[in-house]
C-alpha cells in the first residue's frame, strides 16, 4: 500500500465544498502524497448535489455518487475500498475546520487508530432555542480528551478519525446497520475485541451546523429503534440500555404508562420550547419513556 493519506468524507445533503478546500489547503501545505474521496450517499437535495459535483474538478480530489442511500456504515466501507493510500481519515460532511495545523497534528501520530475529537459550536439563539446545539453543548464535557483516554472505545465516534486502511479492510462497518445510529459504537466495540488501541488526541474539527428540533427529535427516535435493534450486542455500551434494565417492574410500567399518555405532548413540547432548562430535563426523559415503549411494543408483536 502505498504512503501517503486518503481524506474520506461521506455525504448526505450536505454541501461540503468549502471543508473539501480547507483540508486539500492543509494536505498541500504538509507535501505529501493525497486524495480527497467524497462519497454521495444518495442526496436528496439536489441543489447540494450541485454545488458538490465541484469537488470533482479541484486536484487530488474525487467524488462518487450512490444513487441510493446505503445507509452510513456502507458508504464509509466503499470509502476505504476506493483508498489508495496506507493511512485513512474520515470526516463528517457536516465539520468545520477549526484547526490550521488540522492535517499536520494527525501526521504526527502512529497509533493505528487515532481520534481528534468535536468541539461544539453554535450562536447564542441556538443555545436557547435549538434542542441539538444544547443537547450537544451539555454533553461535551463528557467527550473531552481526558474523559476520553477514560472509556478509549466507548467514547469513539466517526465523526474525525484516523486509521490504518489494513485495519479498517479487515475489520469493515457492520453494513447491519442502515439507518440512523451506533455503527461507531459498534465500531469501537470491533476494535476492542481485537486489541487494536485507539489513540485519543486533542485535533478536533467544529460541529456547528444543527438540524431544527423537529428533524433532530425523528433523528434520535430512529436511533433508539437501532439501539434496540441491536440491544443484546450494544448492552455494555449503552447507558440508556443500562439505565433501562436497572428499573424495578413498578418503575418499568410508570415510565411506560407516562410516554404512552405524554410523549406526544412531550415531543411537542421539546420541538417548540423556548426554554433549555426544561429541555434539559424532558429530553432524557423522553428517550427513555420512548425506548422503553417501543421496545413493549415490539415485544408484544413479536409473542401475540
Amino acid at each position: 500500500m502505498t504512503k501517503g493519506l486518503s481524506i474520506l468524507i461521506p455525504t448526505y445533503n450536505d454541501c461540503c465544498l468549502e471543508l473539501v478546500k480547507g483540508l486539500q489547503s492543509q494536505a498541500t501545505e504538509c507535501a505529501i502524497d493525497f486524495e480527497i474521496l467524497v462519497a454521495d450517499d444518495g442526496s436528496t437535495d439536489m441543489e447540494v448535489v450541485r454545488k458538490n459535483q465541484e469537488v470533482a474538478k479541484l486536484s487530488h480530489c474525487r467524488l462518487i455518487r450512490n444513487e441510493q442511500n446505503q445507509g452510513r456504515a456502507v458508504i464509509r466501507n466503499l470509502l476505504a475500498r476506493e483508498a489508495q493510500y496506507a493511512q485513512v481519515l474520515f470526516i463528517d460532511s457536516d465539520m468545520h475546520i477549526e484547526r490550521k495545523d488540522f492535517i499536520a497534528r494527525y501526521l504526527q501520530e502512529e497509533a493505528p487508530v487515532v481520534y481528534g475529537g468535536v468541539t461544539i459550536g453554535g450562536t447564542e439563539k441556538e443555545r436557547r432555542h435549538n434542542l441539538r446545539c444544547q443537547y450537544e453543548q451539555a454533553e461535551a464535557w463528557k467527550h473531552t480528551v481526558d474523559k476520553r483516554k477514560e472509556n478509549p472505545y466507548h467514547d469513539f465516534h466517526t465523526a474525525n478519525f484516523m486509521i490504518n486502511r489494513d485495519i479498517m479492510l479487515h475489520h469493515p462497518f457492520d453494513e447491519r446497520y442502515r439507518k440512523y445510529g451506533y455503527e461507531d459504537v459498534a465500531f469501537g466495540k470491533v476494535l476492542k475485541a481485537h486489541d487494536i488501541p485507539i489513540c485519543h488526541i486533542d485535533n478536533p474539527m467544529l460541529f456547528d451546523t444543527f438540524e431544527d428540533n423537529a428533524v433532530f427529535i425523528s433523528k434520535t427516535e430512529e436511533g433508539l429503534r437501532t439501539l434496540y435493534q441491536f440491544r443484546e450486542e450494544l448492552q455494555d455500551y449503552s447507558r440508556l440500555i443500562r439505565k433501562a434494565d436497572a428499573l424495578s417492574h413498578p418503575m418499568l410500567w410508570l415510565l411506560r404508562s407516562w410516554h404512552r399518555h405524554f410523549g406526544k405532548w412531550e415531543r411537542r413540547l421539546l420541538v417548540n420550547c423556548q426554554l433549555s432548562i426544561v429541555n434539559s430535563r424532558l429530553f432524557p426523559l423522553y428517550k427513555l419513556g420512548y425506548y422503553l415503549e417501543y421496545a413493549k411494543r415490539q415485544s408484544s408483536s413479536a409473542n401475540p
